[in-house]
């Protein structure tokens, strides 16, 4: 385990992380380097260095703000990392199905929530389960898109508009940037204002609401927060 220390929260290394990132983004595998964060924290859900370890106040915002009067209300959360928003979801009456393409990050979950609701489970954005197919009254999509590259990026945004049912939304969480070349080599990558507004204008999503913010860090990182319906 003494390979991926530099995962681990503890111990993180910044520039190590992007260099592995990188050199997986090199061999197009962009996804094939999640388990290793997961797996660095030993099982230990507080040791992931991305983790915040509660649920997004956007998202509980608009769960407050936007009550769905629907029975049997069904509510997917992409990339669940340790499962808090997927917890959030379930706490608010849905059915939650909840994936990760990491297994270690599912185990995670489940070893968190041992009597929760959630279906955590293993799945491939790019490959998820036919009966999935616009099955969604919410999604909720928080730094998935940021970490891919390229068509990668819009493959996904396309992938992620197919879970949502009629009328259903898509609430989008992501670092942003303004300008083409701004930070275009960071990682992850931040998204313009032109990629996130392909959720309405390729995918034909209705805008309902979208928040331009700088986050709480020192420095503030800016972000976008973004509601569609289908």
């Amino acid at each position: 385990m003494k390979e991926l220390e530099f995962l681990h929260k503890d111990f993180f290394s910044p520039k190590k992380y992007k260099q592995m990132v990188k050199s997986y983004q090199e061999k197009d595998d962009p996804t094939g380097w999640f388990d290793k964060v997961y797996e660095s924290a030993q099982g230990d859900y507080t040791k992931v260095f991305w983790a915040d370890l509660e649920p997004s106040a956007y998202l509980i915002k608009w769960l407050k703000q936007n009550y769905i009067k629907k029975t049997n209300k069904k509510a997917c959360v992409i990339g669940c990392g340790v499962g808090d928003d997927a917890q959030a979801l379930s706490d608010f009456g849905f059915d939650v199905i909840a994936f990760d393409i990491s297994k270690k990050a599912i185990d995670l979950c489940k070893n968190r929530y041992p009597n929760s609701k959630v279906d955590f489970t293993v799945a491939n954005l790019f490959d998820f389960p036919k009966d999935w197919f616009e099955n969604f009254d919410v999604v909720y999509e928080c730094n998935t898109i940021q970490v891919l590259l390229g068509e990668y990026r819009k493959e996904a945004k396309k992938a992620m508009c197919s879970l949502i049912a009629k009328d259903g939304y898509i609430l989008v969480s992501c670092r942003s940037a303004k300008e083409e070349d701004e930070k275009k080599d960071e990682i992850p990558k931040p998204l313009l204002k032109s990629e996130i507004d392909e959720f309405k204008t390729t995918y034909k999503l209705k805008e309902k609401s979208f928040l331009a913010y700088d986050d709480n860090q020192t420095p503030s990182i800016p972000h976008f927060f973004a509601v569609y319906q289908k």
